[in-house]
């Protein structure tokens, strides 16, 4: 299997971050990390608490670049450079705290002092640059932002902090749906003594699965983009055929989060159109490039993290920062089916994308984010009217696993990105309209098919698990799954997609 190999800057940093990686998942793999908060444990080491409250498998930092609405222009680079180098912290620590069992059982306030007090350190010192940074340009930084800085442990349990976003664009996340959705905490009690899988206790999880029976039909609406049902609404639709990645195109870059950062996604990602997408490509290249589409006006790049098997497979990037490195194991599975469909607006017609829009669904950081973000979902064929986004769906023999996102379909008519990646585009309302201030544009929406075996779960332990790559400490959660979208569409091209959206047609 092959990957991007266009020549790309590797810092000093980055191979230091390499040799610790090694480290990490030498020898058995990243192990199960125990936090023992209860402060009057006299003797955690011989005396374990089972709680899971007690247990911390990870670490939970306010997402900085979420609260940045404000960066100028010629502040972005540095930003983004920063932000970067902030997620990069959170990864050490995540591997310091999964290799430090010991002495977290030993002592109960290890992880505060060595682990989790640093950090915040860390964190403060890039905040100030970055508030420096942003005065620099112009910008006025938020004074609060130091509030940012300190982190703390989370035990593996799935966020509950909010129900998603509820917005009548299909993409209502709450993923709470009913029988077969609530977790009693047996994966991640479990998770400590269980088969690693070759990541350890990076998950997933047993309780990260639902079968797809014990999902209730209509959990969330996501009927081909809320096809219009008023007067002026646009019915069409324009599917783009570019394959499913058969040129091998993978990197573990993000070029819309972090431009110019190598390994800024800390996750590998599949790549379909565009065929120059790594960290350091310009606008000028990726219209340059080549594509896989059958069109060749569009040179978009679509693309999402992959989908593993943790079977023991050694994928070429096995030893790799954003693969096996940093917990992200087993064969990739690319999709056997790759439909990338734009449709309309159900109250009014579209407007043409901006050459280089940038759009990012879903939140790779959502389970220590919280699921405000979290948009795409799984679901089996046969069973597609029933859609989870905080578990991965078993299928029965015969069906295959579907990954789905529907994007934002409202544009601020100005801004081709926005400082946190999200404040220039929008869900439509409740009632299907775009809010004050943003128009509607034609909306993407990808669904991803997949030959998967289904695991075996026994005892609540899960053997030969599929995941998609993430954040390391975000455990592979279902709920970080998401997708990421650049318009490289020529102009001629574009005007046929609003053409045909508006005028009901069902164009390719």
């Amino acid at each position: 299997m092959g990957r991007n190999t266009r020549k790309r800057r590797t810092p000093l940093a980055t191979k230091v971050v390499a040799g610790a990686a090694a480290l990490a998942v030498g020898g058995g793999g990243l192990v199960w990390a125990n936090f023992y908060a209860s402060a009057h444990e006299e003797n955690p080491g011989h005396n374990r608490t089972r709680s899971a409250a007690a247990q911390v498998a990870t670490i939970d930092c306010p997402d900085v670049g979420q609260q940045l609405s404000d960066v100028p222009d010629r502040a972005r680079g540095e930003v983004d450079g920063e932000l970067a180098t902030m997620d990069s912290q959170i990864t050490e620590a995540y591997k310091r705290l999964a290799t430090t069992r010991r002495a977290q059982a030993g002592d109960a306030q290890f992880v505060q002092n060595a682990i989790l007090g640093p950090l915040k350190d860390r964190r403060k010192a890039i905040i100030d640059r970055i508030q420096l940074e942003i005065n620099r340009a112009g910008g006025q930084a938020d004074d609060n932002l130091d509030e940012l800085a300190g982190c703390q442990g989370q035990p593996a349990q799935q966020p509950q902090n909010g129900d998603g976003q509820d917005n009548g664009d299909g993409q209502n996340g709450d993923g709470q749906n009913g029988d077969g959705q609530g977790g009693d905490g047996q994966g991640q009690d479990d998770g400590q003594n269980q088969g690693d899988n070759g990541n350890g206790a990076a998950g997933p999880f047993a309780e990260d699965f639902v079968d797809i029976n014990d999902v209730q039909p209509g959990s969330r609406d996501l009927e081909n983009g809320l096809a219009a049902n008023g007067e002026g609404g646009s019915t069409g639709s324009f599917t783009a055929n570019c394959g499913v990645n058969e040129n091998n195109l993978f990197n573990s870059d993000n070029l819309i989060v972090a431009p110019g950062v190598d390994n800024g996604a800390h996750h590998t990602h599949d790549y379909v159109g565009n065929q120059d997408n790594d960290a350091f490509s310009s606008d000028e290249d990726l219209a340059a490039a080549d594509t896989s589409c059958q069109n060749q006006g569009d040179k978009s790049t679509y693309y999402w993290p992959v989908l593993r098997l943790q079977d023991g497979t050694q994928e070429f990037d096995a030893g790799d920062l954003g693969g096996g490195a940093e917990g992200n194991v087993g064969k990739i599975l690319k999709a056997s089916e790759a439909e990338i469909k734009f449709v309309g607006n159900q109250r009014s017609d579209v407007v043409a994308m901006p050459k280089f829009l940038r759009i990012i669904t879903g939140d790779a950081k959502a389970f220590t984010n919280g699921v405000a973000n979290a948009n795409s979902s799984f679901s089996c064929t046969g069973f597609e009217d029933r859609q989870v986004t905080d578990k991965y769906v078993l299928c029965p023999e015969g069906s295959q696993v579907v990954r789905t996102s529907n994007f934002q379909s409202c544009w601020d008519g100005q801004n081709i990105d926005s400082a946190n990646h999200r404040d220039h585009v929008a869900f439509v309302q409740q009632d299907g309209s775009c809010p004050n201030g943003f128009q509607a544009i034609p909306q993407l929406q990808v669904r991803l098919v997949y030959d998967v075996p289904a695991p075996t779960i026994e005892n609540g332990q899960v053997q030969n698990p599929y995941a998609v790559d993430g954040f390391p400490e975000q455990l592979h959660k279902p709920i970080t799954d998401h997708n990421d979208f650049i318009n490289v569409m020529d102009e001629d091209l574009m005007n046929e997609v609003v053409d045909c959206i508006n005028s009901g047609e069902d164009c390719q």
